[in-house]
């Protein structure tokens, strides 16, 4: 390191520099560098992997376990508009200086071993929690979850969300396969939730085999809904709950998750009722069917591979209808971009397709023939940045009509930035 980092976007283009790939699975150079920084938790820590999901149901158990009074450690990722918002504790990001204390911490105690951006991140979240005395640290999965970097820490309670076709040079490219690096975070003795009701073989075979503790949606827990509020079958039985904040009949599979979550820690950490109702109706998750302000509505999902496709075409269905609705679409090109196109094309009738400037970001004239080859009917049209195809959105639309953006967090972080401008 020729200059010492001084600011936060110092450090983060720093960590960048440091190793040849984006992406390094494997724990031991993250195990060392985590001996050697002592960085052993004393709290719970709750891990949540999955293919979708993940992020919903960090936000639910970070909402509930803070209206239950709980000091809550949550690092989640990737970011949208600031890298802070993958260190929060008590609901509120970690400033920039306690990163950057912790990044130079790590950076002098690593030596010559080479760490990732993410892996990095990992070790400074789980200090910034340790220096705070969190009674409780929630962290999500990277990608996969037997190699992860978060795995280097030993869960309390595991979860995996759900498993679907994504990320398959790293993790297989079958279900089963995917669920067997899922399952790795996995812990002798320690629950295991799976919060979905189509589980693979090999969830249950992992939690076999490590000898972990399952339960699953649909046979475990479940949940059953009617038009106002919605019931939790576990253990117990908890009546007349709120729909959580979260817009989208699938969230209910991940507040169950949570809720499971919360049995399981119930001895610990006990949580009131009240606490659940309040976490249920006060959790954010943005980015995620986020609805803006104003006419013609905008909703903005990250939805980026064709599982969170189809539940953000449910969620579409299940709108009022619009007269028209504008697609603005954009994706990394290492995504399968024809199987989202597929999932959506039913609710979409102009597509307003871009590109991304990022190395992994799909062209906007590749992305719309794509686009083009799958579709029935419908319009589409190339632009060349998210901003501008929002731009053009709103300047077409009618107040009635929907613009839904969509594709990746790199869209939806672009299209947030174009409509705070």
């Amino acid at each position: 390191m020729q200059h010492k980092p001084q600011s936060l976007q110092d450090w983060l283009l720093h960590l960048e520099s440091l190793h040849p790939k984006t992406i390094a699975l494997g724990l031991e150079r993250v195990a060392e560098v985590k001996h050697r920084l002592y960085l052993d938790p004393a709290f719970p820590v709750i891990v949540v992997g999955g293919t979708n999901g993940k992020g919903s149901v960090c936000a639910l158990l970070e909402a509930i376990f803070h209206a239950a009074g709980y000091r809550v450690g949550c690092y989640t990722s990737p970011h949208l508009l600031h890298y802070n918002e993958r260190v929060r504790i008590g609901k509120y990001p970690v400033n920039d200086v306690e990163l950057c204390t912790s990044f130079e911490q790590i950076e002098k105690a690593r030596g010559e071993i080479p760490l990732t951006y993410f892996e990095f991140g990992t070790l400074a979240a789980m200090q910034c929690f340790i220096s705070h005395k969190v009674e409780v640290a929630i962290l999500e999965v990277g990608l996969g979850g037997r190699l992860d970097a978060v795995n280097v820490f030993d869960s309390d309670c595991a979860v995996v969300t759900s498993i679907d076709i994504d990320h398959t040079e790293y993790l297989g490219d079958t279900r089963e396969k995917i669920a067997f690096e899922k399952a790795g975070i996995f812990r002798t003795g320690k629950p295991a939730i799976y919060g979905d009701t189509d589980m693979p073989e090999s969830i249950a075979t992992e939690a076999q085999n490590s000898g972990a503790l399952l339960r699953s949606l649909g046979n475990d827990f479940s949940c059953k809904a009617s038009e106002l509020q919605w019931d939790f079958h576990g253990r117990d039985r908890r009546s007349s709950l709120p729909f959580p904040a979260l817009r989208g009949a699938y969230q209910l599979n991940n507040a169950s998750t949570a809720l499971a979550v919360l049995e399981e820690l119930n001895t610990s950490m006990p949580v009131c009722m009240a606490a659940i109702r309040r976490g249920l109706t006060e959790v954010e998750l943005p980015g995620r069917f986020q609805v803006l302000p104003g006419k013609p509505v905008v909703i903005l999902d990250v939805a980026h591979n064709p599982h969170a496709a189809r539940s953000l075409a449910k969620t579409l269905a299940s709108m009022q209808p619009s007269p028209r609705t504008y697609a603005v679409f954009a994706m990394l090109k290492d995504k399968d971009m024809a199987g989202v196109v597929r999932e959506l094309m039913w609710q979409v009738d102009i597509w307003l397709v871009a590109g991304i400037s990022v190395p992994r970001g799909a062209g906007a004239e590749e992305l719309a023939q794509v686009v083009k080859k799958e579709i029935v009917e419908g319009e589409v049209q190339a632009f060349a940045s998210v901003t501008q195809a929002l731009h053009h959105a709103s300047k077409v639309a009618d107040e009635n009509d929907r613009i839904v953006a969509f594709g990746s967090f790199y869209t939806v972080a672009e299209a947030m930035r174009a409509k705070s401008a």
